[in-house]
């Protein structure tokens, strides 16, 4: 009997794989057997994740939490929220406490690579500054010697300080804070001169202060921060699962598929693309051990990445920020999702 070279089984388990169905990982069917998605969030992050004033989780990475939760449970709403602070999101991860992060996170190769978790994708892009009191005057961050630094511990904007101000020979004094809601409340009552972190949670502080006009965010940018998702290392169909329901979100507004037409698109369109995204045509859900209307459930319930984006982040939310880089690929910004197909 002839023994099969390692190419022939490397081929016979791709065309397994190639033509069959998805099994379920555990963290699958952990989570459906709670019939709950455990998602670890920041405490209250302006536009990421935080509760309104009736109590609801709202922001960005709350609805990825919610559009994961839509593809596998088959309802939005099936989200168990935890706010997590800095040196807290990674132990959480790591002890099963949680089945996904999704609490604006910087992607670096330390903790993509040394911690046991994988990023599934990006979500937004950052970058991280400076915010100052106007009546100081400072126009740049090259003006801040030894100035006082309100910072989070256990965060990219630690070192990120660290580095920039070394490498302009620029004597500092951080001041360090276990939670942004310390180095926050530190800031405005004047314990330092300056608060540095992403560009996008210092808007979001700003303007949630009764006396925004008081402050400036300096135009320096200090860093790449491209936030995201994150799941335990060694699942790789979960891992799939999260990296999807994000391209999914990011596909659907390229199509220009939005919670209000996603049922007429899906009776009526006759594009492919769409049509595998929505699941009228061929079934991309088996390939991911869900059911073929898993996008569908997701625009239908959450909204595509635009949609979210706007009432989050942009010109329907307190923030109004500008999609900057965030734009879609087609219009000249950074996000580009693989195709479902």
């Amino acid at each position: 009997m002839k023994t099969p070279t390692r190419l022939a089984i490397a081929l016979a388990g791709l065309t397994l794989a190639v033509g069959g169905t998805a099994h379920a990982g555990k963290v699958l069917d952990s989570v459906r057997a709670h019939d709950q998605l455990a998602c670890g969030v920041n405490t209250s992050a302006p536009g990421f994740s935080g509760t309104d004033s009736k109590g609801e989780w709202r922001g960005l990475d709350v609805d990825v939490c919610r559009a994961v939760a839509a593809a596998v449970l088959k309802d939005a709403t099936k989200v168990k929220f935890v706010p997590l602070n800095p040196p807290q999101r990674f132990t959480a991860l790591q002890s099963g406490e949680i089945d996904m992060l999704s609490r604006n996170t910087t992607w670096s190769l330390t903790r993509d690579a040394s911690l046991g978790v994988v990023f599934t994708g990006i979500n937004y892009y950052d970058g991280q500054g400076f915010m100052v009191p106007k009546k100081f005057g400072v126009k740049s961050a090259s003006e801040l010697k030894n100035a006082e630094i309100c910072l989070q511990s256990g965060t990219t904007s630690e070192k990120n300080v660290a580095d920039y101000f070394s490498a302009h020979h620029i004597p500092y004094k951080p001041v360090v804070f276990d939670s942004p809601e310390g180095a926050h409340t530190a800031f405005f009552g004047g314990r330092c001169q300056v608060i540095s972190t992403d560009m996008s949670e210092l808007a979001g502080i700003r303007v949630q202060n009764p006396k925004a006009d008081d402050y400036v965010i300096l135009p320096d940018v200090i860093s790449k921060e491209p936030l995201g998702p994150v799941v335990r290392r060694g699942d790789d169909e979960w891992f799939a699962i999260v990296k999807w329901a994000l391209f999914a979100m990011q596909n659907a507004e390229e199509m220009g598929i939005t919670q209000a037409n996603v049922d007429q698109v899906k009776a009526e369109s006759k594009d492919p693309n769409v049509q595998r995204l929505l699941g009228t045509d061929e079934d991309m859900g088996k390939l991911l051990g869900l059911d073929k209307d898993w996008a569908y459930r997701i625009i239908k319930q959450v909204g595509n990445y635009g949609e979210s984006f706007d009432r989050n982040m942009g010109e329907h939310s307190a923030l109004k920020l500008p999609r900057g880089v965030n734009k879609l690929w087609t219009q000249g910004g950074l996000v580009y999702a693989p195709p479902v197909r």
